[in-house]
């Protein structure tokens, strides 16, 4: 193991431990850190380490979505504060495979997998581009509503990436005609017949 992890980064997860020790290996011998090695330790410090035990997924005994940490890392159409508040999404009433078809959409999302699926409920992991990082993407269906949060598990600030999650994920579901396109202020994408 490395000691550059052990003794800097305690709370790391084992891929970026793994990666921490790479980086002790190429810079044994050398008394400068090369640019790309300050780069990753210092997105480990800045996120790595930082509110770990804030990180909850699934339903709450009332059936909603969990609510978001207090660090500004998280998204949800059920969020009370504007700043981490979405628009949920509306489902088109004249397709009857749309939930399938919504979690087809989700798969397909680049390092998406699915681990938790039920009938109103799905739950997704997407690691990061290098395999670091793990984040949840979560969707509860009521009626013709879908409900989103997606959310980081560690560090303190998520640089905007599960917002571009959601709306990437929402610019899909609406090019495949499986969601409305009824919120305002959102561009318009036209849905692929």
């Amino acid at each position: 193991h490395s000691s550059l992890s052990r003794r800097t980064l305690p709370c790391v997860s084992t891929r970026a431990e793994t990666l921490v020790s790479k980086l002790d290996d190429l810079m044994a011998g050398q008394r400068r850190l090369p640019v790309g090695a300050l780069a990753l330790l210092g997105a480990l410090g800045l996120g790595g380490c930082a509110a770990i035990g804030e990180h909850r997924v699934g339903l709450t005994a009332e059936g909603r979505l969990q609510p978001c940490p207090p660090a500004p890392r998280c998204v949800s159409s059920q969020a009370q504060v504007q700043q981490r508040s979405v628009r949920p999404l509306v489902l088109r009433a004249d397709r009857p495979d749309v939930w399938s078809a919504v979690r087809d959409t989700v798969s397909a999302q680049p390092r998406t997998v699915i681990v938790d699926s039920r009938r109103d409920y799905l739950r997704a992991e997407v690691s990061s581009p290098w395999g670091v990082y793990t984040d949840d993407l979560e969707l509860l269906r009521q009626s013709d509503r879908i409900d989103l949060r997606s959310t980081a598990r560690l560090g303190y600030y998520d640089f905007g990436v599960n917002r571009e999650r959601v709306n990437a994920l929402r610019q899909a579901l609406i090019r495949r005609g499986l969601v409305e396109v009824s919120n305002p202020g959102e561009p318009a994408v036209r849905p692929s017949d």
